[in-house]
């Protein structure tokens, strides 16, 4: 896509934009699913013209994350209007609202620094359902003049929604279905893949690869099968969730392996089954909180209680593992 910067009209600074989304915009899309330059994803803040707008046509918000404008301006074809880009320092719209970058004061900034009111005559502005928890409408009415207008939850539904201007329930229902769980994966997977090659050549040079390949299987089960099978582990924290998957996964991991080689259940297999509870479970719990930044039925004060409840406890089955992983292998020695 081409963006380039215009002739100052009505001393307002404008840039240009079209709804084509190129091969080149795809691949981008692509490195940003696997987290690649994740800090370069972004687009320019200001305003931006779609097509050959006027005074009368629509103006809509987006944050400057580069999927987030994409997604919108892909779905905007055909028309003719005004896209005001809030810098969110490269957030996309869900994020970027919670963390406040989405918010009443970057959006009046905005609209001040473009001059918006010189640009249309209306005192109306778009925004996504989803950007409205760092919004406060009245106050960006009061500040600005402007008018906040929800459109849907996803942009792919806005050609619908301006036909009538109205949201159906549908378009107000936020999902989070296994294909949006799926593209949340790559990036996570690339977060930790520096441990995860880590841990293999400390198994290669140890000659524990069994050892490493467990506890890649943990890392697995945390970026991998967390999201697939979020909706059908029971509880409604995500530590919670984290835990009792970690405590499958370490069943299916330590103790079955150990018990079918050996066929027998002793004091050993249990205490190691209990230490591997206590270390491995809490990992898992820990990744699963990550996916609360990226879900959309989490709030910031949920996200805040399930820290402060949960993570000293996680603290301490970690510590607890640690201190008893090493009172068995003295015990070992003396034996």
């Amino acid at each position: 896509m081409e963006i380039q910067m215009k002739i100052e009209e009505k001393q307002t600074e404008f840039y240009v934009c079209d709804s084509i989304i190129t091969l080149a915009n795809r691949w981008e899309h692509f490195l940003a699913r696997f987290g690649w330059r994740r800090n370069h994803r972004r687009v320019r803040p200001g305003l931006y013209k779609l097509g050959n707008p006027t005074q009368e046509s629509l103006v809509f918000a987006s944050a400057n994350y580069t999927l987030s404008f994409d997604a919108l301006r892909s779905s905007l074809k055909g028309m003719d209007g005004y896209i005001l880009v809030l810098d969110t320092r490269g957030i996309n719209v869900w994020c970027a609202a919670g963390e406040g970058t989405f918010g009443t004061d970057e959006l009046v900034h905005r609209i001040e620094m473009t001059e918006l009111y010189k640009v249309v005559n209306h005192r109306l502005i778009i925004l996504p359902q989803l950007g409205a928890p760092g919004i406060c409408a009245h106050e960006v009415e009061k500040r600005s003049g402007f008018k906040v207008e929800y459109g849907p939850v996803r942009s792919s539904d806005l050609s619908n929604y301006l036909k009538t201007r109205t949201a159906t329930a549908e378009m107000r229902r936020v999902r989070f279905n296994l294909r949006d769980r799926l593209e949340l994966i790559p990036v996570e997977i690339m977060a930790f893949l520096f441990i995860a090659i880590i841990v293999i050549l400390i198994g290669l040079f140890t000659g524990e690869i069994w050892k490493s390949l467990q506890i890649l299987g943990i890392l697995i089960t945390g970026l991998v099968l967390f999201p697939i099978l979020l909706p059908w582990i029971p509880t409604r924290d995500f530590i919670t969730k984290g835990l009792l998957l970690g405590g499958v996964a370490v069943m299916m991991i330590y103790f079955l392996p150990a018990y079918l080689m050996n066929g027998i259940f002793g004091w050993a297999l249990a205490w190691e089954t209990l230490i591997n509870m206590l270390i491995m479970t809490p990992v898992v719990a820990f990744l699963a909180l990550n996916f609360t930044g990226s879900t959309t039925f989490t709030s910031r004060t949920g996200v805040r209680r399930e820290i402060f409840t949960y993570i000293p406890i996680l603290a301490v089955m970690f510590i607890s593992g640690i201190i008893f992983s090493i009172v068995m292998y003295l015990i070992k020695l003396r034996s």
